[in-house]
Parts: structure tokens; sequence; C-alpha cells
């Protein structure tokens, strides 16, 4: 059986559940939902671990302070449909303070009319702000959703200057490429 470790954390949009495996970050959470969560991953046991979560806490607490533009942890996204890995590994090639469209992202993943597709593939990240699903907005510039809820996804774009009028929005100049997340 393998042991994931967890901790949790305090930040500027409220308390976190940050949980690693020896591989990476296996997941960010909300800090108001119950953890472990249920269901996760049967074959784990879960330990609680200020040791081993501290890299990630460190990377997201500079992150929250303005010190920290981009995340160099591992990540290891347990769950996910194939497509679902595309689009996340398209997200974390959007650049701290940019944003793309959800019609943006299924392009760069390989399939243009997926677009509420990627919408789904944010709602299930396990691994919010480090896997930038915040950064992906409605075309005609309208936040779309947040499993955080709107209030945290705005205070986040906000952080990073990203809102309407305040930061570059679909810059054309740099073609997303999709990277292996977790690899």
């Amino acid at each position: 059986m393998e042991t994931l470790y967890y901790s949790k954390m305090k930040s500027p949009i409220g308390p976190l559940w940050v949980a690693v495996s020896n591989k990476g970050v296996v997941m960010v959470d909300w800090g108001s939902r119950e953890f472990p969560p249920v269901g996760f991953d049967k074959n784990a046991s879960w330990v609680i671990s200020e040791e081993k979560t501290e890299q990630v806490r460190k990377q997201l607490t500079q992150y929250f302070d303005g010190h920290r533009t981009e995340f160099t942890v591992p990540l290891d996204p347990r769950k996910g449909t194939d497509f679902q890995k595309k689009c996340w590994d398209v997200l974390v090639k959007i650049p701290y303070g940019q944003t793309r469209s959800y019609q943006e992202v299924a392009k760069a993943a390989g399939s243009p009319l997926a677009f509420r597709a990627v919408g789904q593939a944010n709602h299930v990240n396990p691994i919010p702000i480090i896997i930038p699903c915040h950064r992906v907005i409605n075309a005609d510039g309208h936040l779309g959703g947040y499993g955080g809820g709107l209030d945290v996804k705005e205070q986040l774009l906000s952080l990073e200057r990203a809102l309407p009028g305040s930061g570059p929005l679909f810059e054309k100049s740099e073609k997303l490429k999709a990277v292996k997340v977790g690899a």
C-alpha cells in the first residue's frame, strides 16, 4: 500500500489541503472540505506530514506573497481521462499573468470543439493553482466557472494582474505547447 502525505496550510484564499506522493503533488484542495477525501485512492494510506508537504506549501506561500510566478514541484495527478490530462498539460504552460479561453485550451489540447470538456477538465483538476485552471476564462472575457468559487478565481487573477483590463489577455505571440504533467 502506498503512503500519501498531507497537511493543511493557511492562504489568502482560505485554508488549503496539500497532498503529495513520493513522486510529486497529488492534490491541492479547499480546506473547507473533508480530508483525506473518501474514495480518492483506495490503495493508499494517508499520513499527516508537514515535512513531506513542506516544498509545496513553501512554493504556494511564495506564489501568494507575489514572489513566485512558476511552480517547480513535480506533479502526480492520479485521476483524469486522457483528454483531461492533455488539458492539464496545456494549462501548466499558460504563463503567469496571462489567460486563455476555454476554446484556445481545447485547440491546444488537440480537440478544437471540446471547449465544454475543457471546463469539465478544469472542474476536476486535482491540483488547482499549481495546474492553473484559474487562468482559463470565457472567450468574451467573463470569468466562467471555478471549483473554488468565482471570488477565488477573481482573487487569483487579480494577484497575477490578469483580470480583463489589467493584464495581457489572449496573447497570440506565444503558442501553447503541451508538456507532460508529472514527467
